[in-house]
């Protein structure tokens, strides 16, 4: 399992026939997540690249707003896009977001994940701060941030500082630079099809 090189990259709009998670509060929603992705760690070399994929895709479609972070990561350039473009772009962002999590999580050496505190924001958003224990390294930190009536994910933190769609944010404003949307979903595509090789 690739954890060094952990980043969470986010959307999806998918329909996979698959069981709901029961949803509850930001720590429950995390936890979900968590149980749900270890599952997948297990069985990831009988699973393969692309069956990861569909594992993941409804959990993290139900876990993450990942509509929410596809506005985010566009940055301002968001709101001057057709809906069409718009849904295009969430929808490229969504699979290779999926993808990533696909080719990180690719196997299984007794990881768990513990759940260490929570912290409720002054605008109502709520960080729940998790870790990654490893048997082969150093725990890694990540806190992730839900909003929401129902909470989802929106953000999260490697090492608890380093804002997963800040990083996001910035890549893309280089290359909207370069070639508007259509760039970015070039890339976007392009780096899904490398991942699920």
């Amino acid at each position: 399992m690739h954890t060094r090189r952990f980043l969470l990259l986010a959307p999806g709009l998918l329909a996979f026939a698959t069981p709901a998670l029961a949803q509850g509060g930001p720590v429950q929603v995390v936890e979900n997540f968590h149980n749900a992705l270890l599952g997948i760690m297990r069985n990831a070399s009988q699973l393969g690249p692309r069956g990861r994929y569909e594992r993941l895709a409804p959990i993290m479609a139900q876990s993450f707003d990942l509509a929410a972070m596809t506005r985010i990561a566009t940055g301002s350039n968001w709101t001057a896009l057709p809906p069409a473009e718009q849904a295009a772009l969430a929808d490229a962002f969504t699979r290779w977001s999926i993808a990533t999590y696909a080719a990180r999580f690719d196997g299984y050496s007794g990881e768990t994940f513990q759940t260490i505190g929570t912290q409720t924001l002054a605008n109502g958003d709520t960080l729940v701060r998790t870790r990654l224990n490893r048997t082969d390294g150093e725990p890694v930190i990540l806190s992730y941030l839900l909003r929401g009536a129902q909470p989802r994910i929106v953000d999260v933190y490697l090492t608890g500082t380093i804002s997963e769609l800040a990083s996001r944010r910035s890549e893309f404003a280089a290359l909207i630079r370069e070639g508007g949307v259509p760039r970015v979903m070039q890339e976007l595509e392009s780096r899904t099809a490398r991942l699920l090789a």
